[in-house]
């Protein structure tokens, strides 16, 4: 190849290059108002994007995984915890956690309820765009230790992981036990189980500990304060999980106004079967 050929060559690879980046400049600009869900931006919306960067809080939070890293990622969380958990939590922070258990502090902005109302908008606006599946799971981080261990509850998820696959990538024999098919569940469901309940004693994250279900269970149904429709404790867990405020665990930190904080939306994203084996493995927490 001569020196003129060379220079065709890079010229016409130039523009062809610069044509393929304009064409998709293009195309993404043309996608832009379905993906981010343009039309659902509202003057709420406007204002709570501006609460968000009045109050700094990237410097904690991320959305769509950019931001400090010190506290959750924040682009889902609508969807994980719901505007009445949301709402709670962002008027008074210290009833869900403290310096000493979580290592960590959430800040309390003293927000107006319109600032708290538009900067949830803001939030499910946010968990409504369409990512492309970024960032690839929840950034969780708790900090709170496991009992009779140094480690936290994130680090013994990391030392699990590394040992086995996670519950959703496992294969899946048509004779698995129930229960290990409910623990895929737990760890695997959306919203993701774990992101609010923890299974060792004593340790309450944004809903109770699950440790000790079971027996607590019990309990309740022999208690005179319970009003639900279960009779059994797998009918009082199934309850539990698809009508949440049937009843109400005690601790405000869970529910306000009689309306749990916990999602209802597993009777629709479970199907029946999925709704016994998770009850199976809860069931088994004595």
């Amino acid at each position: 190849m001569n020196k003129r050929q060379t220079r065709l060559f890079a010229l016409i690879s130039t523009g062809i290059a610069v044509l393929v980046f304009l064409g998709l400049t293009v195309d993404s600009h043309r996608q832009f108002p379905t993906l981010t869900n343009a039309q659902s931006i509202t003057p709420e919306v406007t204002r709570g994007k501006d609460v968000w960067h009045e109050n700094n809080c990237i410097n904690c939070h991320t959305l769509f995984g950019e931001g400090a890293y010190y506290a959750p990622d924040l682009t889902k969380i609508t969807q994980h915890r719901g505007a009445p958990y949301l709402t709670a939590f962002l008027k008074d922070p210290s009833r869900f956690y403290d310096e000493q258990r979580h290592r960590r502090l959430m800040p309390n902005q003293n927000l107006s309820d319109q600032d708290i109302a538009a900067l949830i908008a803001f939030l499910d606006w946010v968990a409504n765009v369409d990512n492309q599946g970024w960032p690839p799971r929840p950034i969780l981080v708790s900090g709170a230790s496991i009992p009779g261990t140094s480690m936290s509850i994130s680090q013994q998820d990391a030392a699990s992981a590394s040992q086995q696959l996670p519950p959703g990538a496992r294969p899946v024999s048509g004779n698995e036990d129930p229960i290990a098919l409910g623990e895929a569940l737990f760890r695997s469901a959306t919203p993701v189980c774990t992101a609010c309940h923890s299974t060792a004693p004593g340790v309450n994250l944004a809903g109770p500990t699950l440790a000790g279900l079971a027996t607590r269970a019990e309990q309740t149904l022999a208690s005179p304060d319970y009003h639900g429709q279960a009779d059994t404790v797998e009918d009082f867990i199934r309850e539990s999980i698809i009508a949440p405020s049937e009843y109400l665990h005690p601790g405000d930190m869970y529910s306000a106004g009689g309306t749990s904080f916990m999602p209802t939306t597993y009777a629709d994203a479970l199907s029946d079967e999925q709704l016994d084996q998770l009850v199976a493995y809860l069931a088994s927490f004595k």
